[in-house]
């Protein structure tokens, strides 16, 4: 399908996050002077990809989308990966750890796959982040250090770095502790003996030849190029020096990596050229406030995410406010799913100004398909709890009598929801649910709503979703309770055995008020 074009007007008055980002972009003369605007992402693929990874990723990719919608400059987005890092510890979540321990301070793309199918772990890992990637139909080009560095692509920016060696080093000792500064060098030779990238005090820098003098493992003296693949550069060195080498006119990284940015862009001026644009985003925490970690494998994995919810949901979670941080755990992903939903739904009535601000326009490229259904996915999850079924059939069987040109065919991606709802059911609700006998109090509002839907019931008339929203609401007035919310979680706790649900009226309208009757005489019978 077709991008939907608006005026110019539109794109210049749009106030989203990624709109912001890309008028950066517009303001940089390398990007005049080249004709296109380089984009960058990095991944140090010491571990498996996490969703961080593709946080980036995709952040990355509305900015770009942004920036085309403002000019008519070309782009280009490179993922770049630090696949010739040495590998520094064990990841907590690989299988053969015993053999991959043998290689640390190795090269990424030196290490056997712990996985058995790959060249090697870095190759293992790159593969893993381009899969799943592709699976976003993210337009990209994969890049592997291992390859700059090895092909000579680096070699000009090396030797500026050789060059510049006492301004760089200048720079970065004093943001060094006394120890570590003690053998600080901006190269890290690679071990012609052992394949090794070392940590050793240099010696010698010899600009003229190219080369430094090192000692190295067993303690004889070895002259090295710096050229050819032969030495990689400290990592903040490496991130200026990829900038330069690449032209990078865009990069975004972590909070945690404030720091970093100011001592790379002070070094990219240092080799003579200007530091991309870029923001600092806020980390993810994983449930218990601390900061995911691909060696940890902490939070959630981008498979278990796309278990339980669409692809969709997870690009609306990266697109909502990335200066603020978020916790990445199993309970956060139904309230994506529905906002997506909700997102979806409001830019079909939506001004084209404020449909080019909705995030279900940036996640879908320009092109938001329309939303199949009103039903929403925290619905769909009660529906499963009180069906208590793995079966799809059962839950499209209510689903077309509340509408009966539904189909898993003509609505596939409602189909969708209902598999990942049957997921996360089984995973994470059905094993929490605990009902209550309800108090004195509860159970005449209980009986209360019970008579109000039996009168509706013998009316025999169709009624909507809103209709039974307001008449859940009156029964809720009419019998004090503090709040709304209150009478809500009691209809919660006593028809589904949770503390949370969707909207009643929704829910009610799809399930059917005759089923919602049974619940509640299953609820006062306890």
């Amino acid at each position: 399908m077709l991008k939907k074009c608006f005026d110019k007007n539109v794109y210049e008055g749009a106030k989203s996050w990624p709109f912001e980002e890309a008028r950066k972009l517009l303001t940089r003369k390398n990007v005049l002077e080249k004709g296109y605007a380089m984009l960058e992402t990095g991944y140090g693929p010491s571990g498996l990809p996490h969703i961080g990874t593709f946080g980036e990723v995709a952040r990355t990719t509305y900015v770009r989308h942004a920036f085309e919608c403002l000019s008519s400059i070309k782009t280009k987005l490179f993922a770049f990966s630090d696949d010739l890092d040495g590998l520094r510890k064990v990841p907590d979540n690989i299988p053969n750890q015993d053999m991959v321990s043998k290689y640390i301070g190795y090269p990424l793309t030196k290490v056997p796959d712990p996985f058995g199918c790959h060249e090697s772990f870095g190759h293992h890992n790159n593969s893993r982040l381009r899969e799943f990637l592709d699976s976003f139909e993210f337009e990209y080009e994969f890049q592997s250090s291992t390859d700059w560095y090895s092909s000579g692509r680096f070699n000009e920016v090396l030797l500026s770095v050789l060059k510049h060696h006492r301004e760089i080093l200048e720079v970065m000792l004093a943001s060094l502790r006394e120890e570590r500064a003690a053998t600080y060098s901006p190269f890290l030779p690679i071990s012609p003996k052992t394949g090794k990238v070392l940590q050793v005090s240099i010696e010698k820098y010899n600009v003229d030849a190219g080369t430094i003098l090192f000692k190295d493992e067993d303690g004889t003296w070895i002259e090295l190029p710096v050229t050819d693949g032969n030495c990689k550069m400290q990592w903040k060195v490496d991130w200026a020096a990829r900038w330069v080498a690449i032209g990078v006119d865009y990069e975004m990284s972590g909070k945690d990596l404030i720091d970093s940015v100011k001592l790379s862009s002070k070094i990219c001026e240092i080799l003579g050229a200007t530091p991309p644009a870029g923001f600092s985003y806020e980390l993810f925490l994983d449930e218990e406030g601390r900061k995911i970690s691909k060696s940890k494998g902490n939070g959630i994995g981008m498979d278990e995410w796309l278990r339980y919810a669409p692809q969709e949901s997870l690009a609306n979670f990266m697109f909502a406010s990335p200066r603020s941080a978020k916790k990445l755990h199993f309970e956060a992903i139904p309230r994506q799913v529905d906002d997506y939903l909700s997102h979806l739904r409001n830019f079909a009535t939506q001004e084209p100004p404020k449909q080019i601000d909705n995030p279900a326009w940036h996640i879908n490229n320009g092109n938001p398909p329309e939303c199949e259904s009103e039903i929403s996915f925290s619905v769909l999850l009660n529906l499963v709890s009180v069906c208590n079924s793995e079966d799809s059939d059962v839950l499209w069987g209510f689903i077309k009598k509340y509408n009966p040109e539904a189909s898993a065919e003509t609505m596939p991606f409602l189909d969708k929801l209902v598999h990942h709802a049957i997921n996360y059911y089984e995973d994470f609700v059905k094993i929490r649910k605990v009902f209550h006998a309800p108090s004195e109090s509860e159970k005449t509002a209980l009986a209360d709503l019970l008579d109000k839907l039996q009168a509706l019931e013998l009316e025999g008339t169709s009624v909507d979703a809103a209709t039974i929203q307001s008449l859940v609401f009156e029964v809720g007035k009419s019998h004090n309770f503090t709040d709304l919310k209150s009478w809500f979680v009691v209809l919660y706790r006593h028809l589904f055995g949770q503390e949370d649900g969707p909207r009643m009226g929704s829910f009610i309208a799809l399930y059917g008020i005759g089923n919602t009757i049974q619940l509640i005489r299953e609820a006062l019978a306890r």
